[in-house]
């Protein structure tokens, strides 16, 4: 039998073929999901290519998808968002990933992120370290950075528009030394790599930062939301080197000036 690490990779493997093979093609069908939002085939197909084969390999375990919601139920559950950055594939932008993870007894154990048209993959097991290299090719390991005082670090943050308080994340850009729009995962696994210091996502689903919260801390770094607790589904996400973690959550901090 296949290790749950080997799994996820299998099924990211699969998930790859489908989203790059329909990837800019001019008759891709998109429709609009109740909060408007975009989903394509290549979500719904690439979210069934790895439940076919969770349901084959691992049949007890339950799989919650952002696509297909939840089915099955126990202490092992598959989290996978086919599409990470689904406007990208729409609008052609090759940042977007498939991502896998598997929460055991409530912990994250394993993440797979994959963006074949970045030509890029992360991964880890928790104890074993964290990996990036080709999606299905040889990996090396990853570690976040050094960098410990904000004046010298590099942030990146998704849509502004979408932060409670937008002009605190401008106060934070200007404390630090360069601050970036990579957006979605990308933000997380260049923390990982130890390209930035902090990545910060103000609205996200679990399913959007379960593979990473994993690959994050196995590459040394801290994965919390923006109060700084140690959680996947509070709706934010916050990953850094941990050096420079308690100085952005205190800048993110209620002031008591958010909108009500």
């Amino acid at each position: 039998m296949a290790t749950d690490l080997q799994l996820a990779l299998d099924a990211a493997d699969l998930a790859d073929r489908v989203t790059f093979s329909l990837f800019r093609l001019p008759t891709l069908a998109v429709a609009a999901k109740p909060d408007l939002s975009p989903v394509t085939e290549a979500d719904r197909a690439a979210e069934a290519v790895i439940r076919e084969l969770v349901a084959r390999e691992r049949p007890a375990d339950a799989v919650l998808g952002e696509e297909m919601g939840l089915s099955g139920t126990g202490r092992r559950r598959w989290l996978v968002d086919p599409i990470d950055g689904t406007v990208n594939y729409v609008r052609g932008i090759p940042v977007w990933a498939t991502l896998i993870g598997l929460e055991v007894d409530g912990t994250m154990d394993v993440g797979v992120v994959s963006a074949p048209a970045l030509g890029r993959r992360w991964w880890a097991k928790r104890g074993e370290g964290a990996f990036a290299g080709p999606p299905g090719g040889a990996g090396a390991p990853i570690t976040v950075s050094k960098v410990a005082e904000l004046a010298e670090a590099s942030i990146s943050s998704s849509s502004v528009g979408d932060f409670p308080v937008p002009g605190r994340v401008a106060e934070l850009a200007a404390r630090v030394k360069r601050d970036r729009g990579f957006g979605d995962f990308w933000n997380h696994m260049l923390v990982a790599e130890g390209a930035l210091e902090a990545g910060l996502d103000p609205v996200v689903s679990i399913w959007d930062v379960a593979a990473l919260q994993v690959i994050v801390e196995e590459a040394g770094g801290k994965f919390t939301d923006f109060s700084g607790s140690r959680r996947i589904d509070a709706g934010t996400a916050l990953s850094s080197n941990g050096l420079v973690h308690a100085g952005i959550v205190a800048s993110l901090a209620d002031r008591g000036d958010a909108p009500r």
